[in-house]
């Protein structure tokens, strides 16, 4: 008996101190697991702390100009100085001669180091100070810019990217065409492009009140910025009862046919330009005239020219392709140049201050070309340009000439062209016209006194006399 109750003891001790062994594991497991849960929030913790603290360090965007992170560069800023020189520059940025030398080598049929112009801005990057600069940065104009890597004397020429945005503007000349144009907040340029497009049907010393004008154009954007006045697309204009449109028809396959083109595909370069000088630039101070008085002679002298009044040095262009066949000088004429464009036209220039660069006996020139430029030589009280036009060897007033049109372009583009001048065509009948100032201009016209209209003969008279 006495032997089961000692077995029976001895096995609740053993029950009992497994028991307990197994509590124990329990509470040193259960230790060790709480532990590694709150380490483990210790580091979340700690990584969110981590994130916040780098969170709140602002990101630093680097400034990006010409392509470089100038933010890691001394930078120097300045324009062209006058007298300033491209060697005196680098020199005065620490760079050997010797190198400045093998630079302007390398820079041959790249950039003509001599050609820096005055005011505009140019830019020095260097790492070191204390050494010769790493680059120089000049930027002729907004379109481009050069960038010569001073280390390696290497210079490159880099064409910034243009964006063309669609643009149109219309209006109704008041008082003069630049008045309405500036009145349509549109470019000073755009005045230019206006007259490329219509030289060859608008003489624009001619405008009156009343005139009517549309136009579709592209606007230049560098960098999200308009920089200037892109290629007119197509061109209105209504004076009276005619109607004038020029249409521009871009034909990459043979660039000789890109150009300007009437409503049935003819090209209007093929006849002559109606004046000699940009209308801008100019104003008429005597026409062909018969029985006109010269202001030296001081007697009456056919005047078989039509004078174009402007500033010294105003450039003067061919009106029409042709060979040249004199340029010199004489007592009358001055410094002048005459054209031969075929067997039945030639033209002639007079009283230039000078020629052009090139311009000779057997010079071949282009319509529009520079030829000279505007002065007083010869018998000339002031800076003009008497604008001569020959037709079968007689001289003849070329502004109430009348030129057959040139033929259309060839069946196979003319569809081409016509689809896109329906499209030019559609958008410019849609433009709005103020017409309520135009008949408010002819009613002050009508309303004009008699005294009025003396005092603007008289002032002709002053100008013709000029």
């Amino acid at each position: 008996m006495s032997e089961i109750k000692e077995n029976k003891q001895g096995k609740l001790n053993k029950s009992s101190l497994l028991l307990i062994l197994g509590l124990s594991l329990f509470t040193v497991v259960a230790s060790i697991l709480i532990f590694q849960l709150q380490a483990q929030e210790k580091i979340k913790a700690s990584v969110v702390d981590t994130k916040v603290e780098i969170d709140a360090f602002p990101v630093v965007v680097p400034t990006i100009k010409y392509g470089f992170a100038i933010d890691t560069f001394h930078v120097t800023e300045d324009t062209i100085q006058s007298g300033e020189f491209l060697g005196t520059i680098l020199a005065r940025n620490k760079m050997r001669y010797a190198d400045i030398d093998a630079l302007v080598k390398n820079a041959k049929g790249v950039f003509n180091v001599s050609s820096l112009r005055v005011n505009r801005p140019y830019l020095i990057l260097n790492k070191d100070t204390t050494t010769a600069a790493d680059y120089f940065i000049y930027e002729p104009s907004v379109y481009s810019y050069y960038l010569f890597d001073l280390k390696n004397q290497q210079v490159e020429k880099i064409e910034r990217p243009i964006t063309y945005q669609s643009q149109s503007i219309s209006g109704v000349i008041e008082s003069s065409l630049w008045s309405a144009m500036t009145k349509a907040n549109a470019s000073p340029a755009l005045f230019t492009k206006m007259e490329d497009a219509l030289q060859w049907s608008i003489d624009f010393t001619r405008i009156q009140p009343g005139d009517q004008f549309k136009l579709m154009y592209d606007e230049e954007y560098i960098e999200g910025e308009k920089v200037g006045v892109g290629l007119v697309h197509a061109a209105y204009y209504k004076t009276e009862n005619n109607e004038f449109q020029a249409i521009y028809f871009d034909y990459k396959e043979d660039v000789s046919k890109s150009g300007y083109y009437d409503l049935e595909g003819r090209p209007l370069n093929k006849g002559f330009l109606m004046s000699p000088i940009k209308s801008s630039n100019f104003r008429i101070s005597s026409s062909y005239n018969l029985r006109r008085f010269h202001p030296i002679l001081k007697r009456v002298r056919p005047h078989y020219g039509t004078d174009y009044a402007a500033p010294y040095g105003t450039p003067i262009q061919a009106v029409g392709g042709g060979v040249v066949v004199r340029a010199g000088y004489t007592k009358g004429n001055g410094n002048f140049v005459k054209i031969k464009h075929d067997d039945t036209y030639q033209t002639q220039y007079l009283h230039m201050q000078k020629f052009a660069s090139g311009i000779k006996v057997g010079t071949h020139v282009k319509q529009g070309q520079v030829i000279g430029y505007v002065g007083s030589t010869g018998l000339a009280t002031g800076p003009h340009v008497c604008f001569r036009f020959w037709k079968n060897g007689k001289q003849v007033n070329h502004r109430a000439l009348q030129f057959p049109p040139a033929e259309p372009l060839s069946e196979d583009l003319l569809p081409a062209f016509l689809k896109l001048k329906e499209q030019y065509i559609e958008a410019l009948n849609a433009l709005p016209l103020k017409e309520l100032e135009s008949e408010a201009l002819e009613e002050e016209v009508e309303n004009q006194t008699d005294e009025e209209v003396v005092v603007e003969e008289e002032e002709e008279e002053k100008a013709v006399t000029r």
